[in-house]
């Protein structure tokens, strides 16, 4: 194993504690079994690292990182691995993307069931579903979800200043004064455009924001022949039709979609463009949004689709409708943060009572001023007024 050890120390040894993803200070880690899911370039792996690095004894044998891909796996199996690990006084094991070992729900059952003084911390794409697999992880494993960067995060990354977290409540009736706190260090517009572009994921650090657009373009490849391969059944032609319907997608978004014009266009049935759009919204790609007092179930139609982020907006497109980036931004932000977002009768989100209309900073109520509870995120603003806040501030929520 110290081919394990020996990758392990020098991973540590790049990670520092210059910042880390909210999300670090929200996990249990007394847990026994932790997955946390997200998506690719999202910080899971930095956020192991730094577990390790500066909440655990790095340096010692207890504790141990490794990938589920690495070629020691090709030799050995997982409870094996784990069984030297503990006798020789491990205690703390994290895995990464776990979805690449085979069986890899039967085995984290096992070692979760044979020793239980080991802590074990895993990551996985977004796309899988932990508790589907063989076997029944569901009163094991404790999941948390890591999506990306709010535009909070990116300015404590990008500027090293660190707001408070506000809700959606306290942005509805303090938004003057949160506008006014950021304002009095910078001019937020600027800086929230480039967030819109390439600062979603933490990668923005390592390289120039014009590599951006193709390392996403490299993501979403990745998602589709590999991270969707290892939970469905793909065969030659599978992900080569769900990259021409993301293409499809990418030039409508936001719509209300056409299901039987697409299916027609990429050469597919209406049940398997269902399974794709279902499976391509729970690996982060696409976000779907259901029209209010309707169901939500698996293989439904949803009444708008909408990229997942606008960076990928600018990665598959060149010129974006600005009005799209606006939504997309929005959504993204409210549904990161758990809540519940449908598509109302008049206005574009409704998030329990509250309808939120977009647009730009000209954007008045004329559409939803007979609405009770509204409010307008307008772009282009650097303070609001009454109902009308500024786009940006909604990207403070964590």
């Amino acid at each position: 194993m110290e081919i394990l050890f020996s990758t392990s120390k020098n991973l540590l040894n790049q990670v520092d504690n210059k910042f880390f993803r909210y999300l670090f200070d929200q996990i249990d880690w007394n847990q026994r079994m932790i997955a946390i899911k997200g998506p690719r370039g999202s910080g899971k792996t930095t956020l192991m690292l730094q577990r390790i690095k500066y909440g655990l004894n790095a340096n010692s044998n207890e504790t141990l990182y490794m990938t589920a891909d690495h070629y020691w796996f090709y030799t050995n199996n997982l409870v094996e691995t784990t069984d030297t690990f503990y006798q020789n006084g491990g205690r703390f094991l994290f895995i990464d993307e776990v979805h690449k070992y085979p069986n890899w729900s039967r085995e984290l059952k096992n070692i979760y069931d044979s020793y239980p003084d080991l802590k074990v911390v895993f990551s996985s794409s977004s796309a899988l579903d932990i508790y589907r697999g063989e076997s029944d992880l569901s009163r094991r494993v404790i999941t948390y979800e890591l999506p990306g960067m709010s535009f909070r995060e990116y300015l404590k990354l990008k500027k090293g200043i660190n707001f408070q977290v506000v809700s959606l409540e306290e942005i509805q009736k303090n938004h003057s004064s949160i506008t006014t706190e950021v304002a009095a260090s910078f001019h937020p517009l600027p800086v929230f455009h480039e967030y819109l572009k390439t600062g979603y994921l933490p990668i923005f650090t390592e390289t120039d924001p014009l590599n951006i657009p193709i390392f996403l373009q490299q993501i979403i490849n990745t998602v589709i022949e590999s991270d969707l391969a290892f939970i469905s059944d793909y065969n030659a032609g599978t992900a080569y039709k769900v990259k021409k319907l993301m293409g499809v997608l990418a030039e409508s978004v936001p719509f209300k979609p056409n299901l039987t014009a697409i299916s027609r266009k990429i050469e597919t049935s209406r049940d398997s463009l269902y399974e794709w759009l279902n499976q391509l919204e729970k690996a982060r790609l696409l976000n779907f949004l259901i029209a209010e007092r309707k169901g939500v179930s698996i293989l439904q139609k949803p009444d708008k689709i909408y990229l997942e982020n606008t960076n990928l907006s600018y990665a598959l497109k060149s010129s974006p409708d600005i009005g799209s980036i606006r939504e997309t931004f929005l959504l993204n932000q409210l549904k990161n943060q758990k809540m519940e977002v449908r598509l109302p009768a008049s206005g574009d989100f409704l998030v329990d009572d509250l309808v939120i209309e977009v647009g730009g900073k000209n954007k008045d109520a004329s559409q939803i001023k007979h609405l009770q509870n509204y409010l307008i995120a307008a772009d282009e603003i650097e303070h609001g007024f009454g109902k009308k806040i500024p786009l940006w501030v909604f990207g403070m929520m964590y």
